[in-house]
């Protein structure tokens, strides 16, 4: 496959058509009711420790770590090492990956203590049941309608196993995110069937300006950023992060 340009568990037993698993790697049903998010601000590609200490202090409560080559948000496990261990436990580290073998996810989240992994490439439905069964798994979509996420998602029961949540970025013809590009509020503004039973987070050209009516448009349990709190790619702006994550507070709280 011709790489695109930039976008920002080993199972004890195979499931059955309809056993499912979810984020704690427990079987559920179509019926099951939304197993809650445990963060609702993402600021992902954190490149260094500095910036990972401004979304700690401005109150992110998750932040991305990217280990897509092509990207300039990328970083190399050493140095994902050292910005672990300046971040407390109360905030969610979220390791994201592109077309990567499921050996190497599962590898680096492992080295990391890593709870949480992003797909944001063209992984197959059948590649979540590969990944480590304690791994929740946020799987990204540029959104081109319900229809095609729900068809992608009966896949992923078929295959058995469903994500922890839904990422929504903007669709950008020879990128796989972290363009800038606003992706479809209005659109996304109905989950129908199937993605209206697993947490949303919204991504796609989120800033502090733009969020919280973002906010009230799609009601996500959770919005991701990263250009929208830049100064330069890869490296994040403190005033910007404590902007954005105001905004979005403010806008969660119905304030």
């Amino acid at each position: 496959m011709t790489k695109m340009q930039e976008w920002s568990i080993e199972p004890q037993q195979q499931p059955g058509r309809h056993e499912v698993i979810d984020s704690l790697g427990e079987p559920v049903s179509d019926e099951s009711p939304m197993v809650p998010l445990p963060f609702r601000i993402k600021i992902c590609g954190i490149t260094s420790v500095a910036d990972a200490r401004a979304c700690v202090e401005a109150g992110a409560d998750a932040i991305g770590l990217n280990f897509y080559a092509p990207s300039s948000r990328s970083i190399a496990v050493e140095r994902a090492e050292a910005i672990v261990a300046v971040v407390p436990e109360s905030v969610t580290l979220v390791g994201l990956f592109v077309n990567e073998v499921a050996s190497r996810v599962n590898e680096v989240a492992g080295q990391l203590g890593l709870g949480w992994v992003q797909l944001h490439g063209d992984e197959p439905p059948g590649f979540l049941s590969q990944l480590d069964r304690h791994l929740s798994i946020v799987r990204a979509y540029r959104f081109e309608g319900w229809q095609t996420l729900q068809d992608d998602l009966s896949a992923c029961e078929q295959g058995g196993r469903m994500p922890s949540a839904l990422l929504m970025d903007a669709k950008v013809d020879g990128s796989y995110g972290g363009t800038g590009a606003q992706a479809d509020w209005q659109a996304l503004a109905s989950r129908p069937g199937p993605a209206s039973n697993c947490p949303l987070v919204l991504a796609g050209g989120l800033t502090a300006r733009n969020v919280a009516e973002a906010i009230e448009w799609v009601r996500p349990e959770g919005v991701d950023t990263a250009s929208g709190v830049e100064k330069s790619p890869g490296v994040k702006d403190p005033g910007l992060i404590e902007s954005f994550v105001t905004a979005a507070n403010n806008a969660f709280e119905g304030g």
